[in-house]
């Protein structure tokens, strides 16, 4: 409805009502994570996070709604028709903008449990947003290198276990984790440097992704192959995307039954595996590949 404010104007809008928003709901928040933090009853614990991720849920829509106030963007999606909330899902999707993940947010808010990400242990730490991130269940990682393994080889196996112990709440209580395989942005630079196979990808980075489905192996059997497109070639950026310069984005999911033997898998010391799961994963790379040159196509006739 306020189109046809200028950009610079509709971006400064929109960062101050996320604000605003964030400053309303962030004090709720702390509150039910300090009942969750300082009453350790299970019952207690499950319905703080149900109201948590409401407030969640309520920060992103209340974000969507200012999109659709001063913004006119065309949404082609596809694949969202049979999703539920009370499914566990495992989400990958090509990075090429800050704006992938409020784009993303935009489209499964509500459709699917709130998206999660895996955290470095020591972002717990981080003023504020540490506990948010605690409150919201996100898992943080325990991960030692190498180099720490060999020097200590009793850690080998207790990053797994660490992080699987985090999960265990997520046994009963759909989720819904998200990770960005290529780890990175997409840049032509970067790609040049990595001399990628892809046309429109950089490498994926499987270690990653094996990690989480051998940690919740249990609970996810469902990924959702989400991929995303602008209709333009030159780079764009969380800005863009909030003072309406985005005339229309594409986003394609593909519903897939991870297999079987991927589930609770040790990619680290079966070599055989590793190896199977590399070749699924860039298999899966090399049809999303195909699939952004169909989706960029299709975009430039329509425009």
């Amino acid at each position: 409805m306020l189109y046809f404010l200028p950009a610079p104007l509709k971006g400064t809008l929109a960062v101050l009502l996320v604000i605003s928003s964030t400053l309303v709901l962030f004090p709720f928040l702390m509150v039910f994570a300090l009942l969750k933090l300082v009453f350790p009853v299970t019952a207690i614990r499950k319905g703080c996070t149900v109201v948590l991720n409401r407030i969640a849920r309520l920060w992103i829509g209340f974000n969507n709604l200012v999109m659709d106030l001063l913004h006119k963007i065309e949404w082609d999606v596809r694949g969202t028709q049979h999703l539920s909330q009370e499914h566990w899902y495992f989400v990958t999707c090509n990075h090429q903008s800050w704006a992938d993940i409020p784009a993303i947010q935009y489209v499964l808010n509500s459709k699917i449990p709130l998206l999660k990400f895996f955290l470095k242990k020591e972002l717990i730490w981080v003023p504020l947003l540490g506990v948010a991130w605690w409150a919201l269940d996100f898992p943080f990682m325990h991960r030692h290198t190498k180099e720490q393994i060999a020097r200590k080889p009793e850690l080998k196996g207790k990053d797994i276990a660490a992080t699987e112990a985090a999960c265990e709440k997520f046994r009963y209580t759909p989720v819904t984790i998200f990770n960005f395989m290529e780890g990175t942005r997409f840049t032509p630079d970067k790609h040049q440097r990595q001399n990628s196979p892809y046309k429109h990808l950089l490498k994926p980075r499987a270690g990653g992704t094996a990690f989480v489905l051998g940690t919740m192996g249990e609970m996810l059997h469902t990924m959702l192959d989400v991929t995303i497109v602008y209709p333009t070639e030159q780079p764009v950026g969380i800005w863009d995307y909030l003072s309406g310069r985005i005339r229309k984005i594409t986003i394609d999911i593909k519903v897939r039954e991870i297999p079987p033997q991927f589930l609770g898998m040790d990619y680290e010391n079966n070599r055989e595996t590793r190896v199977e799961f590399q070749r699924w994963v860039s298999a899966l790379w090399a049809e999303k590949d195909a699939r952004i040159e169909t989706l960029k196509s299709e975009s430039a006739q329509n425009l």
